[in-house]
Formats: structure tokens, C-alpha cells, sequence
């Protein structure tokens, strides 16, 4: 497995299914700051101060350190995947949903986090192809994963004249 960030580029939205059971990029590490916890706390009105007040969370959390959302960990599935699979004829995606997320490990403020992504299954449907694709959300420093089995099933369509002069 790779250590070092890249990205899968894929001409063709057709050319996807040949890549199943593979992985297809590992993304760059991302810090995690208290800036953008805070305004994921407030965005979600999820204002906990193990979350938000270091003061508090040094005396009273084991971690000693503010800790991320879970959600605002898993709401970077969308960065690591556009940095990671490059599809170059696809107008756009859709997120289709998630099948399993388990959240495995608390990621404390300054916590550097990458995706490693892989596509599990990818098949047709009227305007274009559904696939999942697994994340795993590492954290450097850290043996076991921040997040886990990401599935995002997807449905895309191929990209179309109007949509290329956008």
C-alpha cells in the first residue's frame, strides 16, 4: 500500500468498472483546526465543549484537546474523493448515500487526516453508473483509523455540451 498521496484519473465513466476491488488514490493529509471545529459546532448547533472549549477539555476529556466531529471528519469524504479519482468525462455526481459508517477513533484538534479510497462496486443505471466507493480516514500517529468502511454509493451521469461551458 502507499505511503505518498495520488490520485486515479479515468477518462471514461465506462473505464470505472474496471477498477473494482481496487484502490484508487490515497489523499493528502488535511490538519484539523479549532477554527474549523467551531464552525462546525455552530453550522450544527453542536456546541459540546469537549468539542469547543480547550480550557474544559484539558481538565476534563482523556483526550486533553478538543476533539472533531464525527460528522465534520466524515463531511470530508467529498475532498478526499475529488482529490483522489479524477473522472474526466462526468458532468457531475450525486451523493446517493452511505451504507456503513463506524467511527473508530477520536480526532483531537491539530490531528492530520487522509483518505484512502477504493471502489467496491460500480454498476449501470439510465444516464450513467451507481458505484461505492470504501474510505478509510487515517490519522497520522494513530494505528487505528479515524473513520471506517465509508461506503458512498453514487449515481453520475456523462458529462454534455452544456454542461462543459459551465
Amino acid at each position: 500500500m502507499s505511503q505518498k498521496a495520488y490520485a486515479t484519473e479515468i477518462p471514461n465513466l465506462s473505464d470505472l468498472k474496471n477498477y473494482i476491488g481496487k484502490e484508487l488514490g490515497l489523499s493528502d493529509w488535511t490538519t484539523i483546526s479549532q477554527d474549523q471545529i467551531d464552525t462546525f459546532a455552530r453550522t450544527t448547533d453542536d456546541n459540546q465543549w469537549i468539542h469547543i472549549n480547550p480550557e474544559m477539555a484539558e481538565k476534563h476529556s482523556p483526550y486533553k484537546k478538543p476533539i472533531a466531529h464525527g460528522f465534520l471528519i466524515l463531511s470530508l469524504a467529498s475532498k478526499f474523493c475529488f482529490e483522489t479519482v479524477k473522472l474526466l468525462d462526468v458532468g457531475m455526481g450525486v451523493n446517493y448515500g452511505l451504507d456503513k459508517v463506524r467511527f473508530m477513533n477520536a480526532t483531537v484538534v491539530g490531528s492530520l487526516v487522509r483518505a484512502r479510497v477504493s471502489l467496491l462496486t460500480a454498476e449501470d443505471v439510465p444516464g450513467g453508473l451507481r458505484y461505492k466507493m470504501k474510505l478509510v480516514f487515517e490519522l497520522k500517529g494513530q494505528e487505528n483509523p479515524a473513520r471506517d468502511r465509508h461506503n458512498i454509493p453514487c449515481k453520475i451521469g456523462p458529462r454534455d455540451d452544456q454542461m462543459q461551458r459551465m
